[in-house]
């Protein structure tokens, strides 16, 4: 297998300023905490935010609210008041000192002897007096922190009165997570440069009839090791590299790569542990005599292709995500594709799938629902899919799924990289 020289890593590093040493998150996730959430807690009508986090189970949004290094148990309580926003930390002593050095909240108040963070989330929770009290328990699986356990116990601290103000966070974090500052944008842009070059960097190691999916996959493994950065979703399915028949979301396998295939990709990076992208590029591999794609593959990807622009048309702020699936699906439609169970696309940022608007639901024939139903805002993130589907004579089907990440502004949308416009050609 060809091997990218180190070298050539370099200079793909080089115009990347976001993979310097020093880590913008800290100051990236204070202007967040500070800005972003007050006006999300508005947004889904919430007075106050608990948080619980604790070290070996912690609640997946530990690491946005400052969370992620506790060792006992540490209550991070967010409110909202006649315009008026306080984050507030009640720790046991041996996590304060650190907290207070991170400097992420107004105030860190150490438990006093005997006192668990239940009572004293509880007392701070009677004093402000909110009138709905987000908790991470619900049915988004980012906003279902909060184990039976907790949930017991913190409704034994808060009494009937303030324990029947408890509702679930799904909304506030959708809110919350689901928008990014300029700043985490231009990060995401430069993630996504990287990831679609070392997509085509992989595919130029492909021999016919003798590389296999599983050899791409390496390749790309492989770079992310020698670049020093982790995976979007989990290593044992990033990349799914696929030649063959529709697999889904899987491992890449041994398939040797023939004449006549398309490959697909679907590769994503995190950077400085955070930033995640999801990207597919598609490649088609000549058949002997052949220059370029036959007329029927390059339909196939025009289909696609235009899948994809259609839907990013589609993406406007108040837009609901099932509209912009069912506007993809229209041209699905015309264009002659077979089904696709998948949607259209999903947040992404933190996540490979984050918490936001659901680019999907026209796929089932039925009234949308969740986060279908959400709208879309300028800031967002999005993972989307251009689909065009066919079966195969052996059976199955193959299915083009042209992924682009873009951006929602103020008027519309835009990709965050130039988007793939042609096949790339494997000889």
């Amino acid at each position: 297998m060809k091997r990218l020289p180190s070298l050539a890593f370099a200079l793909l590093l080089a115009p990347l300023p976001a993979l310097a040493a020093d880590n913008p998150w800290p100051a990236i996730r204070k202007e967040r905490l500070h800005t972003l959430l007050p006006a999300a807690m508005d947004r889904a009508s919430v007075d106050a935010w608990l948080v619980l986090c604790r070290e070996n189970a912690n609640d997946p949004l530990a690491m946005h609210v400052g969370g992620e290094n506790a060792g006992g148990l540490v209550a991070f309580l967010f409110v909202r008041k006649a315009g008026a926003f306080e984050a507030l930390a009640l720790s046991p002593p041996g996590e304060a000192v650190a907290l207070r050095d991170v400097g992420l909240h107004d105030r860190v108040d150490v438990l006093e002897k005997g006192q668990t963070a239940y009572d004293a989330a509880a007392a701070a929770l009677k004093r402000a007096d909110p009138k709905r009290i987000a908790v991470n328990s619900g049915a988004t699986v980012l906003a279902d922190g909060l184990s039976w356990t907790q949930r017991r116990e913190l409704e034994k601290a808060l009494g009937p009165e303030l324990g029947a103000r408890l509702v679930p966070s799904e909304d506030l974090v959708a809110e919350w997570l689901s928008v990014k500052l300029p700043a985490e944008v231009a990060i995401l842009r430069e993630a996504a440069v990287l990831t679609a070059k070392l997509e085509l960097e992989a595919y130029a190691t492909v021999t016919p009839g003798k590389t296999r999916d599983s050899d791409v996959a390496r390749f790309l493994i492989e770079a992310l090791a020698e670049l020093g950065v982790t995976d979007s979703w989990n290593p044992d399915q990033n990349p799914n590299v696929n030649s063959g028949p529709d697999r889904g979301h899987s491992n890449a396998t041994d398939r040797v790569i023939q004449p006549g295939d398309f490959i697909q990709t679907d590769f994503g990076i995190k950077l400085h542990g955070v930033w995640s992208t999801d990207i597919q590029r598609f490649a088609y591999v000549l058949k002997p005599g052949e220059t370029t794609a036959p007329a029927e593959a390059v339909t196939k990807w025009e289909n696609s292709r235009k899948g994809s622009r259609t839907a990013l048309a589609a993406m406007k702020p108040g837009v609901r995500g099932y509209d912009v699936d069912k506007a993809q699906r229209s041209w699905m439609k015309e264009a002659g594709s077979e089904w696709v169970m998948w949607g259209t696309g999903h947040p992404v940022g933190y996540w490979a799938h984050d918490a936001g608007p659901a680019l999907s639901g026209g796929q089932w024939e039925k009234e949308p629902s969740g986060n279908q139903l959400r709208t879309l805002q300028p800031g967002q993130t999005f993972a989307f899919d251009g689909f065009f589907c066919w079966k195969l004579p052996e059976g199955g089907t193959k299915t083009l799924s042209v992924e682009e990440m873009a951006v929602v502004t103020a008027t519309g949308a835009e990709y965050l990289i130039p988007p793939q416009e042609d096949l790339v050609l494997i000889r």
